[in-house]
């Protein structure tokens, strides 16, 4: 990916093909090392091809996966998931205590920090 994100930087630069010399360069610059097996293959793949038709071209396959494409959505209904209602919590109110939701304390709720 970094081979890539540098490749593109050049290109947007003006660097209409960009060499494998000039990928280091960038890198290089913000003290990262190129992997030469895989800007080769990277530039063997790009070698001849349009950036911008590249682009394109990925944009609209992406465009026809859908907007569900996340992985996590299901198909139950904002009411029976806890839905905002405008009380304050997704559980239908605010705590008993007034504490807050032991969720908000920085782990988002992945149970990482208990």
């Amino acid at each position: 990916m970094k081979h890539l994100a540098a490749y593109l930087l050049l290109a947007l630069g003006g660097n209409s093909e960009p060499s494998g010399e000039d990928i280091k360069e960038v890198l290089a610059s913000v003290g990262i090392y190129a992997d030469e097996s895989r800007l080769g293959q990277l530039l063997d793949e790009l070698r001849g091809r349009d950036i911008n038709e590249l682009i394109a071209e990925g944009t609209s396959k992406l465009a026809t996966i859908g907007s569900n494409a996340s992985g996590g959505g299901d198909n139950v209904p904002d009411t029976e998931k806890g839905a905002d209602d405008g009380s304050g919590s997704a559980n239908g109110g605010s705590d008993a205590d007034g504490d807050e939701d032991e969720d908000e304390d920085g782990d988002f709720g992945l149970g990482l920090f208990e």
